[in-house]
C-alpha cells in the first residue's frame, strides 16, 4: 500500500467523522482485535488485510466496490 493509499484510508475515516480509536473499538464487533499503532503500522507496511479494509469501510459508512475499467 503506498503512502497515498494510507492517507486515503485515514482521510475517509476523518471525513466520515470517526476517530481512529473509535474505528479500532468498532472493529472488535467484526472479530478484529488491533490497536491504533498496529493499524497505522499495517497501513504503512502494506499489510492491511482486505477483510480489515472492508470492515473499516463498513464501520465508517462506505462500501468497497470493484468496478470494471
Amino acid at each position: 500500500m503506498s503512502n497515498e493509499t494510507k492517507n486515503e484510508i485515514k482521510s475517509y475515516i476523518a471525513l466520515s467523522g470517526w476517530k481512529l480509536v473509535d474505528v479500532i473499538e468498532a472493529l472488535k464487533g467484526y472479530g478484529i482485535e488491533t490497536t491504533p499503532q498496529a493499524l497505522s503500522n499495517k497501513l504503512s507496511r502494506d499489510t492491511l488485510r482486505y477483510s480489515e479494509a472492508k470492515a473499516i469501510a463498513d464501520i465508517i459508512g462506505y462500501e468497497l466496490n470493484w468496478t470494471k475499467k
